[in-house]
């Protein structure tokens, strides 16, 4: 640094570079391990009281240095101009210099304090919470089928839905249509969450966000398994998806924040991990509940509780143990000293230390730092006095304040200094978003129209039959009657699945305890017919004629078989395409810091986009999942590295901010991937795997552009 600005700014004396190495200070600001005659001496100034009128200060036997001290230190570095007299641009100057200083300062003692039984600790901690956002991606999908059977939602009911999100399907059965309607209702959610908390979390806390961020996601998770109408069953979810959104940018940034330079790629890369067992465990649990109808109850024909509402309690476990355990966890240090509590930081930071040294049975190591380097605080604050205006004027204040503070870290990502690292991360979060999440979702869309294939191939058409005075009292399934006519049959305890009935007449029939799935009366004449105690509502005539025929005691609610309703071959897919990353997450997290960020990420998108031109090679439903598995397991090591640079790359103060914004951006084009994917499904393959290999390849030679950044401290 040069000498003028030395002059000004003379705490920058304290902190040079020598060698390319940076030399921490030697005046009390940090003493580290490296001399150990001095070990004693710092015990002794920590431990022992220094007031010449034996008052104690109650910090002292904390090793909080009084404010005495911290005062004398200052007069001695020379009398500094008053901060109401001084330009903005100068106050930024020397926070951005006091940042620097601190984290390298930061750094050394991260180190101190070592890794070991704190930061394990919390690992799982917070792996719990990203187990949380594994889940929630999966729940939706599992539990649909069972969820439209128990609320009886009908094609107008999933028609009301388009209204609102109109995604781009053609040829695709209602269930598909919805399943793809409710899956967009979520990660809009996330979408707007991981954005909103993400940027709460630099204003409020690491911990008090993410607290907030779980809470949110636990009560409405709760809520909608009890719910009995699908429009707020989807409210519900919506509301729960962003709260879980958060999770993702505040756990990474939360949890870089107490790991050194050397451990942080790994154990980043581990924790990475915990989205993997999030969806192990929800296809586990959708395989071994969702089908268990008795596992449920009902309290007359209006509420019930199946066995797929147990799945959603279920599901929201780890979110719930996330935020219990949260409550025993401290807030981030690296934070507090951003917006200047120093002896909160610092109490933490003892805390870390110690803990790691009992473990390691050291205990009569001592955290030797004194005093820690704090930015020059720039925020404006506003204070409001308890007789200023009515409670909530006070709190839309502050709540207007704290969005505007949020809204000026957003516009800040995009300033010179970070424009176009903050551009060129979108583009490869969005293309890796895109082409992953489509193909996740059409993996299983290919699945179902190989089974919806093979099982139409299998039909059995009768035409101009006559049948009279007959009893059905069996199943009909994947029939087609074309031209029939049927008189004085009964139809009495049967199912109907997958039945089709056209231009037929059904003359003096008599319908008692029938149940039906996908079946239809299309161009039909009825006379003199009954129908006692069945589900033929009147949404399954179709430009049907009915002369003379009555409808008695129509069954109430809807009727699920689970044997039926529920493919699990579908728990399979998910099943091994969670398990299937595994290899990837072992790779990436032993080779982050040997190989480097950009590598890793480069080389994982541009290997996974060869991986989509196998896809040409699926016709049939094993291999789909293979391949599946084989672009699930290359990609995830793009996946792992994208989030440890994010964290990198920006500083204390914005980290959660521009991980959110870049989230909520993955979000969106996993809303699009899910959209244009699976609009191709019956239609061609084509498109779907030039789309996402191009993708791949672009943002893959994009990645290679950005800094390196693992020999970076966190600034």
């Amino acid at each position: 640094m040069d000498d003028g600005y030395r002059n000004t700014n003379q705490v920058s004396d304290d902190y040079r570079y020598q060698d390319g190495s940076y030399e921490a200070p030697n005046d009390g600001y940090y003493r580290g391990g490296e001399e150990p005659a001095q070990e004693e001496d710092a015990q002794s100034d920590v431990t022992e009281g220094h007031d010449e009128d034996d008052e104690v200060y109650e910090g002292e036997y904390q090793g909080i240095p009084h404010p005495d001290d911290i005062k004398e230190k200052q007069k001695k570095r020379g009398p500094a101009m008053d901060d109401d007299y001084r330009d903005r641009a100068d106050l930024m100057a020397e926070r951005m210099e006091d940042e620097e200083q601190l984290a390298h300062q930061y750094e050394n003692i991260i180190e101190e304090c070592g890794h070991g039984r704190f930061q394990w600790t919390l690992f799982f901690v917070l792996g719990l919470a990203l187990m949380a956002d594994g889940v929630e991606v999966f729940v939706v999908g599992f539990v649909l089928p069972s969820a439209e059977k128990d609320m009886c939602l009908s094609s107008s009911n999933k028609g009301m839905l388009d209204q609102y999100l109109k995604p781009l399907h053609t040829l695709r059965s209602p269930h598909q249509d919805s399943l793809d309607q409710e899956g967009l209702i979520v990660y809009l959610g996330m979408m707007v969450g991981a954005v909103l908390l993400g940027g709460l979390a630099d204003k409020l806390g690491r911990k008090q966000c993410l607290i907030i961020s779980l809470a949110i996601n636990a009560a409405f998770a709760f809520l909608s398994s009890f719910v009995q109408g699908y429009g707020f069953f989807l409210f519900c979810r919506l509301i729960s998806g962003l709260g879980i959104g958060g999770t993702l940018p505040i756990v990474f940034a939360y949890f870089s924040e107490f790991l050194s330079r050397e451990k942080r790629g790994e154990h980043l890369s581990w924790l990475c991990m915990f989205w993997m067992i999030g969806g192990i465990y929800a296809s586990a649990m959708a395989w071994s509940i969702i089908p268990h109808y008795g596992w449920g109850f009902s309290m007359g024909t209006k509420y019930h509780f199946h066995s797929w509402r147990v799945f959603v309690l279920v599901c929201a476990l780890p979110c719930i143990a996330s935020l219990v355990a949260l409550k025993f966890m401290p807030e981030s240090p690296r934070f507090l000293l951003e917006i200047g509590k120093h002896d909160e930081a610092w109490m933490i930071l003892k805390q870390v230390h110690d803990t790691n040294m009992r473990a390691k049975g050291e205990p009569e190591r001592v955290f030797t730092v004194s005093y820690i380097k704090t930015p020059k605080q720039v925020d404006e604050f506003i204070e409001i006095q308890s007789s200023t205006g009515t409670w909530y004027q006070r709190w839309l204040v502050r709540i207007t304040t704290t969005l505007k503070q949020v809204w000026d870290n957003v516009l800040y990502c995009l300033t010179a200094q970070y424009r176009m690292n903050t551009l060129m991360l979108a583009v490869v979060w969005f293309t890796m978003a895109l082409s992953y999440y489509g193909l996740i979702v059409w993996f299983p869309d290919m699945i179902r129209y190989f089974q919806d294939e093979a099982y139409e191939s299998r039909v059995k058409i009768f035409d101009e039959e006559e049948v009279s005075h007959f009893t059905f009292n069996f199943t009909l399934e994947n029939q087609i009657h074309r031209n029939g006519e049927y008189r004085h049959d009964k139809f009495i305890g049967m199912k109907f699945k997958e039945v089709r009935f056209e231009d037929s007449l059904f003359e003096d029939c008599y319908f008692e305890d029938v149940r039906s799935s996908e079946t239809f009366f299309e161009n039909c004449t009825i006379i003199s017919t009954e129908f006692y105690n069945t589900d033929l509502y009147e949404h399954k005539f179709i430009n049907c004629r009915l002369i003379n025929t009555t409808f008695m005691n129509e069954k109430e609610g809807c009727h699920i078989d689970f044997e039926e309703d529920n493919d699990f071959l579908i728990y399979l897919v998910s099943f091994l395409g969670s398990l299937s990353v595994l290899p990837g997450n072992i790779i990436s997290a032993l080779l982050m810091d040997k190989v480097g960020r950009i590598k890793m990420i480069g080389g994982s998108m541009l290997i996974s986009a060869v991986c989509c031109f196998f896809l040409f090679f699926g016709n049939s439903e094993s291999a789909m999942i293979g391949w599946q598995c084989l672009f699930c397991g290359a990609s995830i090591a793009a996946w792992n590295a994208l989030d440890v640079i994010t964290v990198e790359l920006y500083p204390t103060d914005k980290r959660a901010t521009a991980f959110g914004i870049l989230n909520g951006l993955c979000k969106f084009g996993a809303i699009l991937g899910n959209s244009i994917f699976s609009s191709f499904v019956g239609i061609t393959k084509v498109v779907p795997i030039l789309l996402a290999s191009s993708a791949l390849v672009g943002g893959g030679l994009l990645a290679l552009r950005l800094p390196e950044t693992r020999e970076q401290v966190l600034m």
